[in-house]
């Protein structure tokens, strides 16, 4: 999208992590802001700082699982702004453990967040954004467990890939429909994020995954330098958005595999670990 200035991006998750590097950076860049989080507090501490610095900032607490939040979100970008030209579905969480042994009510809680909150965005906005007549852009946060999996992550890998099928789907539907509305599919490695805290530990299988992954994510990619090439990735049209390269040679033999029909063999990309986000 050309000439982002003035334009209104609606980001979720927005309070920590991506969420905030996206915001930041999108302040920097003038864009009109409505920020969504389940944490309040730091949602309404970001959006003060934001003002602060002459952002104009909209902002509500959202939960993304819940669909009627998302309707209020969109409500809330129409009433201040009168649009909305960028949607960023970005909230997240973490869920560790060997998949048998994950409770039934903390898988629900990954597909409820991870998955069904990029589902309810596509429903609150697509509509709003193909009625608008103009070019918006959709913004689905993956991860690379959305193109590659792991153990002990069950429930992350598949609320992951099902965001980038989602993503590809919508990508193909607007397509059909010559819309205005372009996708991108992001599926960053490691970025400094508090991702971590909302992992609820399963047991002890799981403990020395979750000390990789917190050093893994504490000295990840900084938040603004991944919102950068968001950006640009959003400017340049480009459905794919893989910020991190490494996890390339792991990726291409997972594929080399479906195709030869051989049997899986996890691969340890060259970074601590290619999963977290």
């Amino acid at each position: 999208m050309s000439n982002l200035n003035c334009r209104v991006a609606v980001i979720t998750g927005a309070a920590s992590g991506i969420g905030r590097g996206l915001a930041e950076h999108a302040a920097r860049l003038g864009l009109r802001l409505v920020l969504g989080d389940v944490d309040a507090r730091r949602l309404a501490d970001l959006a003060a700082e934001l003002g602060g610095q002459g952002a104009e900032v909209a902002w509500l607490p959202t939960d993304v699982s819940h669909p009627e939040q998302l309707d209020a979100l969109r409500d809330l970008a129409l009433e201040r702004f009168g649009g909305v030209d960028l949607l960023f579905n970005n909230a997240g969480v973490m869920q560790t453990g060997l998949c048998w042994e994950i409770e039934a009510a903390k898988w629900q809680r990954m597909l409820d967040i991870n998955l069904n909150g990029v589902l309810n965005g596509i429903r609150s906005f697509v509509p709003l954004l193909l009625q608008q007549n103009r070019p918006a852009h959709v913004i689905n946060t993956a991860s690379l467990a959305g193109l590659i999996n792991s153990p002990l992550m069950g429930p992350y890998n598949v609320s992951k890939q099902a965001v980038v099928a989602i993503s590809e789907t919508l990508h193909y539907e607007l397509a059909m429909l010559g819309a205005q509305v372009g996708v991108s599919v992001l599926c960053p490695g490691p970025v400094a994020s508090s991702i971590m805290t909302s992992n609820r530990t399963t047991g002890a299988a799981d403990a020395p995954l979750e000390a990789v992954l917190d050093s893994s994510i504490r000295e990840g990619m900084s938040p603004l330098q991944l919102a950068e090439l968001v950006f640009a990735a959003v400017e340049d049209k480009r459905f794919w958005i893989l910020p991190h390269k490494f996890f390339k040679p792991a990726l291409q033999s997972r594929l080399q595999s479906i195709l030869d029909e051989t049997n899986p063999i996890f691969q340890m990309a060259q970074e601590n670990s290619h999963a977290a986000r």
